[in-house]
């Protein structure tokens, strides 16, 4: 290295860079030799992927060839800080590294050797293509298979959780037990020699088993290969096949591996197996998380791959955190886990915005977003956190946002593709442009698609909705047919707009109609992104369209193979008719998938309204967060799940051992010490705790969280 940059004597370029601030400790782990296993620790913010992003240049820079490099992460989203370097201009020309996940692995395999896997894992028709199927059309499926025996059979009649929440639950039961290696027709029996309750529960895992079982076998009838069979096949049989196995160890070479503590355990596996076969690997592992656990994410197995390594580093100094936060952190997490002394808060790291109902505390949480900003703050260092980010608290938090001219974002994985605004309005103007899918909106998801699509306000677009809108032939007739004083009401301007979009959808029913997700790129492109309209400058939005596009792209290359109603038993299904499944698979609520795209799409600079777990799981500080109802018992407590466990169908119960209140408030306690220690080890400065008399549901709070804060405070008083 000379002056801060690398030359590479071995090539006659050199290849020059900046180099970025390094520990000695950070500086070790990126220079060292290139036959090296490392396996590295620390709190989140000690700059392990700092050292891993500098480590993956130094292998380029030093003629490791791309295309043997594997980048793995346990989700996609937590690759983006690579992304970022190896799409920079700097980065010296060269091939591709290969950022995957094990599951994008696992597909990959699956694809390439198709035709020895699926004889092996008795698909009925191996000599047809394989179908992967996404989240979401998953539960299209579930759904097609589960929906006659809840009506017809009674199933599930106990179960009060939506139909999406349903579907999506028996299929995260497929997935635990490819995860932890166990047939899927011992789910049920697992989650009922754990129970301790109302023996009518025994019935739902009777009805989820059954379910399971019909769903596998389908998948297996029709090609369908979704998440759960992906595993199976790569890890049962792909990964045991020597052909298959040489493929990848032969092709990978070289290996960074962040975040493995958040991943599944039988990619640990794989990889623990893999590991003698690399010539470098880097292994990453945040101490004290494992917020996916509830996802199968597996920190024991995980730390377990050290002893793989031939050398082993803990980084643990904070890049992130003051020594006030962090003084609140220790407290914080002694004072939930009722372990070692409680200190006061650091000064300056915490602070409350108090107020009696919930609105007023909103308003007081944004005035102080305001004041921050104007003191100098930029909106990107500001995240708004709740342990659930409901649709009412969404629209509440970000209306007022709206109303302060403070730019913002929001992300909420599980939310439904059909609940966002911006899908609602596509949704709606793709059923008045497909008059054969005999969908008719009502005028007010009319008025609310004008009102989007249009950028106007509610009473114009009610009013132009009620004038032009035919409901029952799905006519939108001409502006300048309407009388002049309704002209005026509603103005020329929008008149104008409103003209270009009923003309555009006019022609395109003239003609042939096209795939779903082709008319969305469409009318997007060539309408709706276009200056004046919705969409033109309302980021938010352009995301929700992308996923919304990627998502029924996905679905049409699912549906396609396997519209032949002798095979599938759907129906006959057109190329036409794919869009109205489409919908009618949304509007049963089904969960997003998550698209790559669109979250690295989003506006960064921009205040961040997001779930407390959303936000760990993007890996990124922020220098001040606001926590919003610290009273709630969501901090601490898990989300029904009636139809699978993620404890119970884990690696680490024991069979026939009951799950008892005693395990669900020990889980309760870890998960909160987890989850506070994960978030203040992403604040630079401060934490803000808005709390509200009444909670949005109009009771008291008094939640583990609150507690625990209030031990704090009661230490700070006495000294």
């Amino acid at each position: 290295m000379i002056g801060g940059l690398f030359i590479d004597k071995t090539s006659p370029i050199l290849y020059l860079r900046f180099m970025t601030p390094l520990s000695p400790l950070q500086r070790q782990i990126v220079e060292s030799p290139l036959n090296s296993r490392l396996f590295v620790t620390g709190k989140a913010g000690a700059g392990k992927t700092t050292a891993g992003i500098e480590r993956l240049r130094f292998l380029l820079a030093n003629g490791i060839p791309a295309d043997s490099i594997l980048l793995l992460t346990p989700q996609r989203t937590l690759q983006e800080p690579y992304l970022d370097m190896l799409e920079s201009p700097e980065r010296i020309a060269g091939g591709e590294v290969t950022p995957a996940t094990v599951g994008g692995l696992a597909k990959r395999m699956c694809d390439l050797f198709w035709s020895f896997a699926a004889e092996q894992a008795g698909f009925s028709h191996p000599d047809r293509p394989p179908v992967f199927l996404t989240l979401e059309t998953a539960q299209y499926f579930m759904a097609h298979l589960v929906r006659p025996l809840i009506e017809e059979k009674g199933y599930f009649d106990s179960v009060t959780i939506s139909r999406n929440r349903l579907y999506s639950q028996i299929l995260d039961s497929l997935n635990k037990a490819a995860i932890v290696g166990f047939p899927h027709t011992e789910i049920g029996a697992r989650l009922d020699a754990a129970w301790f309750g109302d023996p009518a529960q025994r019935r739902v895992y009777a009805d989820m088993q059954e379910c399971a079982n019909l769903f596998r076998h389908y998948c297996l009838e029709n090609n369908l290969l979704d998440f759960s069979l992906q595993l199976e096949i790569f890890n049962n049989i792909l990964w045991r096949n020597e052909q298959a196995r040489s493929f990848l160890t032969q092709t990978y070479r070289h290996l960074i591996y962040d975040n493995l503590e958040e991943d599944i355990s039988c990619a640990h596996d794989v990889i623990r197996e893999w590991m003698p076969e690399f010539n470098s690997a880097l292994l990453l592992y945040d101490q004290d998380a494992g917020y996916r656990k509830f996802l199968g994410g597996d920190s024991v197995s995980g730390s377990e791959l050290s002893r793989a390594c031939e050398s082993q580093i803990e980084l643990t100094e904070s890049f992130v955190s003051s020594a006030n936060i962090i003084q609140l952190s220790n407290s914080l997490v002694a004072a939930i886990a009722h372990q070692g002394p409680i200190e006061a808060a650091g000064e300056d790291a915490l602070e409350f915005i108090m107020a009696r109902f919930h609105p007023e505390m909103l308003d007081e949480v944004v005035k102080k977003i305001r004041s921050l900003i104007e003191t100098g703050a930029e909106p990107s260092e500001i995240v708004v956190l709740a342990p659930y980010l409901s649709d009412s608290l969404r629209f509440s938090i970000t209306n007022r946002l709206d109303a302060a001219g403070i730019p913002w974002r929001s992300n909420r994985p599980s939310r439904s593709l059909h609940d966002e605004p911006a899908s609602k309005t596509l949704l709606t103007l793709s059923a008045l442009a497909h008059p054969g899918w005999d969908i008719h909106p009502p005028k007010f998801d009319v008025a609310h698609a004008l009102m989007f699509a249009l950028n106007t306000d509610l009473i114009r677009a009610q009013l132009l909705a009620e004038i032009v809108y035919g409901q029952r032939d799905l006519r939108l007739s001409t502006f300048d047919k309407i009388q002049p004083d309704a002209q005026e009401r509603i103005t020329y301007s929008l008149g104008s707009r409103y003209s270009l979009l009923r003309d555009w959808i006019e022609t395109y029913r003239a003609d042939q109609p096209l795939p779903f997700d082709f008319f969305l790129r469409k009318i997007f492109g060539e309408v709706l992104s276009q200056p004046d309209f919705g969409f033109h400058a309302n980021l938010d939005a352009v995301r929700v369209a992308a996923s919304l596009v990627e998502s029924a792209k996905k679905f049409r290359i699912a549906m396609e193979p396997i519209m032949n109603p002798n095979l599938t038993g759907l129906g006959d299904l057109s190329g036409l008719g794919l869009g109205k499944e489409y919908i009618a698979m949304l509007q049963d609520g089904v969960i997003a998938a998550q698209y790559l795209e669109a979250w690295r799409s989003e506006n960064k600079d921009a205040v961040l309204v997001a779930p407390a777990y959303t936000f760990l799981m993007m890996n990124r500080p922020a220098t001040y967060q606001f926590w919003l109802d610290p009273g709630s018992d969501g901090w601490s407590q898990r989300v029904s799940q009636p139809l699978t466990h993620p404890y119970v169908l884990s690696r680490y119960w024991e069979p026939e051992r009951l799950w008892l209140d005693a395990d669900e408030a020990a889980m309760e306690v870890e998960t909160l010490a987890r989850l506070t220690g994960g978030l203040l080890a992403r604040c630079r400065k401060k934490i803000f705790l808005a709390l509200s008399d009444l909670g949005a549901a109009g009771f008291e709070q008094r939640g583990a969280l609150l507690r625990a804060l209030q031990k704090i405070l009661i230490r700070q008083e006495s000294v």
